[in-house]
């Protein structure tokens, strides 16, 4: 049965980041009520208080429930991994995930289990700390910027808890919630085959080119995807 009503869109930003990575974007997505969330495995205070895991789906449910109507949600990245774990029986709520560039984990999944480990290819350091500081961002997560913009994005990422990749998954969103998946075709952060495996998980793949960032370099895209993503949603 379609729906009149417009539903919200909820942005969960991806490992290392903060919400206001979404900034630039939230100005495409006219005529839209946008919330962000701050997950606690990397918000701004000292690495020892850093959340994990459910401490991020927690506070992405509590986002979710918070608003009235009918929800979209679209997760980056490492962002895909709580929203899979904390939106388990809002599927009367929430009416799609878009997955931009993110994990789509199973049942009894970790990050650091299918990445096979602490020390894979993002080039990592104080692990034995409790947390992660991404040291090649700029060819990581921002390949297909010019230098200096990408010199500018990484300076704004913050350090993530160990413990958000290495807490499994216990309970899976897209099993019962449809599902589209965003597949960056230079995207540097997550191998070609893991995206098209992930996708392969969803209902619908979009695919833009660039890297694993388009929120910021292709703005524009990213919101007609969610535009497409809402009309789906008011559809079924």
């Amino acid at each position: 049965m379609s729906s009149s009503v417009k539903p919200k869109v909820v942005l969960v930003h991806g490992g290392w980041h903060r919400e206001s990575m979404y900034n630039v974007l939230k100005k495409y997505l006219h005529g839209i009520e946008v919330h962000t969330v701050q997950n606690p495995s990397s918000a701004p205070v000292p690495p020892a208080q850093l959340g994990g895991l459910y401490d991020d789906a927690r506070n992405i449910r509590q986002k979710v429930e918070s608003l009235d109507g009918p929800v979209v949600v679209v997760a980056h990245s490492y962002g895909g991994a709580p929203t899979t774990e904390g939106l388990v029986g809002l599927e009367d709520k929430v009416k799609r995930i878009l997955y931009l560039n993110a994990f789509v984990p199973d049942l009894g999944a970790s990050l650091l289990g299918v990445l096979g480990g602490p020390d894979w290819f993002y080039g990592l350091d104080h692990v034995d700390e409790g947390y992660f500081e991404m040291l090649h961002a700029e060819r990581v997560f921002y390949n297909d910027f010019d230098p200096l913009a990408a010199e500018m994005a990484a300076a704004d990422l913050g350090p993530q808890s160990v413990k958000s990749y290495d807490e499994k998954i216990t309970q899976v969103a897209w099993h019962t919630i449809p599902s589209s998946y965003v597949i960056g075709e230079q995207d540097a952060a997550v191998p070609r085959e893991a995206s098209e495996f992930m996708a392969s998980r969803t209902k619908k793949t979009y695919r833009l080119p660039g890297g694993h960032s388009p929120f910021l370099k292709q703005p524009d895209r990213v919101a007609m995807i969610i535009h497409e993503e809402l009309k789906l949603a008011m559809d079924s």
